[in-house]
């Protein structure tokens, strides 16, 4: 694992209607889907049934499955860890819980699906090999450019956060009456933030992919079947961001350049 400790390394999304899904997200992202192993599929490995691997371009950005029984569609964030074990008892240590212990992929890495004291879900791995995940990229059209938390104890959250993989604050952003959208860095770099949630909503994160353009995808979520949230609204350096929901209930947003 090249990628340094506390890094995004993956997105999955688990879906009720992987081929709808899978059209939805081609349509605004420029996303295409080959099965886990198969041509344009990730790093390594045998195919895992079931599984498609998404892929902007020759780079693979992100995985998406049928969701199991029960299990509403959600974005689900991969975060890199020197050793999984180790990682998975600092989680419980500090109130988390395991949602699915940590196992080996052939080919892929160690995983494991855990929980933060919140009850957020999110997976950390250690990957087989010591290619670097592209996955997040701030400036690349069609890779996770943000990753946000919202969370209902937000001192907690970064606290927990920033034990567990080393992430330290960066700017300090007031929202006013809202609270304190606070970024957060790791080894320097901004990479996300956390910030209180604003109803009765279950802490969670929200991952954030880059558009070339606002105004089209914002059109292409009503007109591929989802619901818009939230903007168009401009943020900090000229970016628009909307967020959504795709045809499935997954929450998701975009970013990029006004019109």
């Amino acid at each position: 694992m090249s990628n340094p400790h506390g890094s995004f390394i993956w997105y999955e999304l688990l879906t009720t209607a992987p081929a709808a899904a899978t059209r939805f997200y081609g349509s605004l992202l420029g996303w295409t889907a080959a099965p886990h192993g198969g041509p344009g599929g990730g790093p390594g490995g045998g195919p895992v049934p079931g599984y498609s691997i998404l892929s902007h371009g020759a780079q693979a950005i992100g995985g998406l499955m049928q969701a199991p029984e029960g299990v509403a569609p959600v974005w689900l964030g991969y975060i890199g860890v020197e050793d999984v074990d180790a990682a998975v008892a600092g989680i419980q240590a500090a109130g988390g819980a395991v949602q699915m212990p940590a196992r080996d992929i052939p080919g892929v890495g160690r995983i494991a699906m855990v929980a933060d004291p919140g009850g957020a879900p999110f997976y950390v791995m250690r990957g087989s090999s010591d290619q670097a995940s592209g996955s997040f990229d701030p400036q690349a059209v069609g890779h996770c450019a943000w990753n946000e938390y919202t969370a209902a104890d937000a001192e907690a959250a970064i606290g927990f956060y920033a034990a567990q993989f080393g992430w330290t604050r960066g700017q300090a952003l007031p929202m006013g009456a809202a609270g304190t959208y606070q970024l957060m860095e790791l080894q320097g770099r901004a990479f996300g933030a956390i910030m209180p949630r604003q109803d009765a909503a279950a802490p969670h994160w929200t991952f954030v992919f880059r558009v070339a353009r606002i105004g089209p995808a914002a059109q292409g979520i009503w007109d591929g079947g989802g619901t818009i949230l939230y903007g168009p609204a401009e943020v900090p350096g000229g970016d628009h961001v909307v967020f959504g929901r795709d045809p499935q209930g997954a929450l998701f947003a975009l970013i990029g350049r006004p019109d």
